[in-house]
């Protein structure tokens, strides 16, 4: 189970470094956090954190492509 957990985390965070050139170049960058039963936790940095479109960038782009390159990944979320 671990092992499995790992690999996810390993493939989510290699989604991750496709996108984060984007985020970026906006001034914004993102932290992989935790994947726990499907779900990933991910802080968002930089101009990222509390701008307004920060949860249409998650949504719309993290999301979108993570679950493009890990199919089994059921919902991204934003931590503090």
């Amino acid at each position: 189970m671990e092992e499995q957990k790992s690999e996810l985390y390993k493939e989510v965070e290699t989604a991750l470094n496709e996108i984060r050139p984007y985020l970026q170049a906006d001034g914004g960058d993102i932290e992989l956090i935790d994947v726990a039963d499907y779900v990933v936790k991910v802080r968002l940095q930089g101009s990222c954190y509390g701008c307004p479109m920060s949860l249409q960038t998650l949504k719309g782009g993290v999301e979108v492509a993570i679950k493009r390159a890990v199919p089994q990944i059921i919902e991204v979320i934003a931590v503090e």
